[in-house]
């Protein structure tokens, strides 16, 4: 038997046991109520629901679950942007929430927002249950940017239950994941995607397995994503001019358009390159990199050999993005500008290439000689030989000793 209401001097509050239930008139003039934990959220919360009468935008609070919503949201969902939405996002945001793309029903058992969120109403979702579900995802001790990658679909469900009219506004706009989780430790050491130097470039291919020492190589010189290199047919190939377009990618067995629209670029490869892959040519429409038993190359299987070639080159951390990551600096060490290279790895912006694919080793700081002769610097020497003249340098004397 539920605690009785108590009448507190606030109209339209009560106290029933520890809580405080709120009590008003919707649009219908039938009485509605609510709970609150203390006194003050009971008085706002009340505030707001008759201010939405007021104005009339009170409605029926929805009934619809996480759960029920995101099973038809992965279904439907077109993206935010006029460009739409890639059907591997949208299998991928699927994923992550916790939905089977093939089926369309939630995973058994239940996994990711799914399984946090669940039988909750999409009404009752706050900002604070939000942060929490992004804590619960960095327990697991992944990076900020898995983090982020699990809270995307999250807020993009949400977003479009707002405009579905099941929610008045989106728990998660403007959530910040240091906001939600603090301080997301980064990746250790062999986990961060970094670039190869040169040497350790040429020994990884040299450490790869013969069947796939070329789509190594291939993938260092070019800076294809495996998903563009994957989806190479001949006929993508200029062996002539020494040129491949790149006009398609291949996500879990399925072909589509490059990652971004500025994915589509015909790309230079050196002359080695191509006489190694003369002699493979094959009917136009076959794909370029094929199994040595006829079989089709999936991103599982190169992954799997480029770590096992790592491994045995003596860089174990490298994996499939090192090599992208490698070919944007072994670019810039050679005196190509960031635009040239933008274009070549099919990036939006230059400022993006800069700042996430270039990784200069230390040994590429340039010595700073060009300064000789630019700043007069004579005499200095003779000044720091010569013993103190008066009070004031014997202070700098003493200053400079006492800092180095």
């Amino acid at each position: 038997m539920s605690a009785r209401l108590v009448r507190t001097r606030h109209e339209g509050i009560y106290k029933r046991g520890k809580r405080y239930v709120y009590i008003y008139r919707d649009s219908q003039k039938y009485q509605r109520s609510g709970s609150a934990a203390t006194l003050d959220e009971a008085k706002a919360k009340r505030s707001t629901e008759l201010s939405k009468v007021a104005h009339g935008r009170w409605r029926e609070p929805s009934k619809t679950t996480f759960a029920e919503y995101a099973a038809e949201w992965a279904k439907t969902y077109a993206g935010r942007t006029s460009r739409g939405l890639r059907e591997s996002t949208r299998e991928d945001y699927a994923r992550t929430l916790g939905i089977d793309p093939a089926t369309g029903e939630a995973f058994e058992p239940p996994r990711g927002a799914v399984a946090f969120f669940g039988s909750r109403r999409l009404s009752e979702i706050r900002p604070s249950d939000v942060k929490r579900y992004a804590a619960e995802v960095a327990k697991r001790g992944v990076s900020r940017d898995t983090v982020r990658l699990a809270l995307a679909p999250v807020k993009a469900l949400l977003a479009t239950a707002v405009e579905d009219d099941l929610i008045d506004s989106n728990p998660a706009a403007g959530l910040r994941i240091a906001q939600a989780v603090g301080a997301v430790p980064e990746p250790d050491e062999e986990e961060k995607a970094k670039a190869l130097s040169e040497e350790e470039a040429a020994k990884l291919v040299a450490e790869s397995a013969p069947e796939w020492r070329l789509l190594v190589a291939f993938l260092i010189e070019t800076g294809l994503r495996p998903s563009e290199a994957l989806a190479l047919r001949w006929r993508d190939l200029d062996l002539g001019r020494r040129r491949v377009k790149v006009r398609r990618s291949v996500n879990r067995g399925r072909v589509g358009p490059p990652k971004t629209r500025f994915g589509r670029r015909d790309v230079p490869i050196s002359p080695g390159m191509g006489k190694a892959l003369f002699p493979r040519q094959r009917a136009a429409d076959a794909p370029v990199f094929v199994r040595s038993s006829g079989e089709p190359v999936t991103r599982e299987t190169a992954y799997r050999a480029v770590k096992a070639a790592a491994k045995r080159a003596g860089v174990p951390w490298a994996g499939l993005k090192t090599l992208r990551h490698t070919c944007a600096s072994i670019l810039f060490r050679r005196g190509y500008n960031a635009k040239q290279v933008q274009i070549l790895l099919g990036h939006h912006s230059a400022a993006f290439t800069l700042a996430t694919y270039v990784h200069l080793l230390p040994d590429d700081l340039p010595e700073p000689d060009f300064f000789d002769g630019l700043i007069p610097l004579g005499g200095v020497s003779e000044v720091a030989a010569r013993p103190a003249e008066n009070g004031r340098n014997a202070a700098i004397g003493r200053g400079t000793e006492k800092a180095g």
